[in-house]
């Protein structure tokens, strides 16, 4: 199957168990892909968490019942999924700016969000730059940080964090002198994230740099990048580090995958930062 009908395969299991408790691997068995790429994949092509999703559909079907029938607001929290009507008040209010109560009103303004569907966006707009690189195995070491699936915003204060403490700067001393591992003005620090096996909820991301003879890896966390195919998306003239990064991978999952003759793999996605520069690295295999 190709992606967009995996993805949409993934959306129509969610709809016919909005009830239920839905567990992200039961989703992601409706695809190819392990929970953790799935819900990676999900994140940058929608802006959205899968939770915030199945949480915006759960809370838009709960206010069309509403509006016709006569359930009680306690039922359809429990139908639902929440603990309590306290618990299922204080959402509805968040999404819908009214109690349920109100909600039942004539000429009520509700924020309903409709099921997504995924299909190929033509943007031809602007030219992306991409390339297919081979890459034999190799180890990196570095900070690691396990984030939970919803907390991709917190990166960039991860970022601040290691700098702010010195830890980063101590990490590019130890990486020794060996520079332009990922192509001319390449950084010696990087990032790396999912190169382990990561829990259904949670993540890991490391700032690392490549091992070699010259490295100090005491005290750090050490793996291996397996052997595989890259595709590199790349953005030139960055004024602001860190902003082209999600772009790219938006770029790469929404508008180059579908229409490529590339599959994601299950593997680490790297981030790669130089001089005026900014690459991701997602390992991919053709159909």
């Amino acid at each position: 199957m190709d992606l967009l009908t995996q993805l949409n395969n993934a959306v129509k299991y969610i709809e016919e168990n909005i009830c239920d408790d839905i567990e992200i691997e039961k989703i992601s068995g409706a695809t190819n892909y392990s929970p953790y790429h799935f819900g990676r994949i999900f994140y940058y092509i929608t802006d959205m968490p899968l939770s915030e999703y199945i949480r915006k559909r759960k809370l838009s079907l709960a206010a069309m019942e509403l509006q016709n029938s006569a359930i009680k607001v306690i039922d359809l929290a429990v139908k639902f999924g929440y603990d309590s009507a306290d618990s299922f008040t204080r959402a509805f209010i968040k999404q819908h700016g009214v109690t349920p109560t109100e909600a039942r009103r004539s000429g009520v303004v509700l924020k309903l969000f409709p099921p997504i569907t995924f299909q190929i966006k033509i943007q031809g707009v602007q030219e992306m730059n991409w390339r297919i690189e081979e890459r034999e195995a190799f180890e990196v070491f570095g900070i690691e940080r396990i984030f939970k699936n919803d907390e991709s915003g917190k990166i960039p204060a991860f970022w601040d964090e290691c700098h702010g403490n010195g830890s980063y700067e101590k990490l590019f001393v130890d990486a020794g002198s060996k520079k332009d591992e990922f192509g001319k003005g390449a950084c010696k620090i990087n990032a790396l994230c999912g190169h382990i096996n990561p829990a259904e909820d949670s993540f890991p991301y490391m700032l690392f740099a490549v091992r070699n003879d010259e490295c100090k890896t005491d005290g750090y966390t050490i793996t291996t990048v397996p052997k595989t195919t890259w595709a590199v998306f790349r953005a030139d003239d960055v004024k602001h580090i860190g902003l082209q990064i999600p772009k790219l991978f938006h770029c790469a999952y929404s508008e180059w995958l579908p229409s490529s003759l590339y599959e994601k793999v299950n593997g680490p996605d790297m981030e790669i930062y130089g001089e005026n520069f900014e690459e991701v690295w997602i390992p991919v295999t053709k159909k």
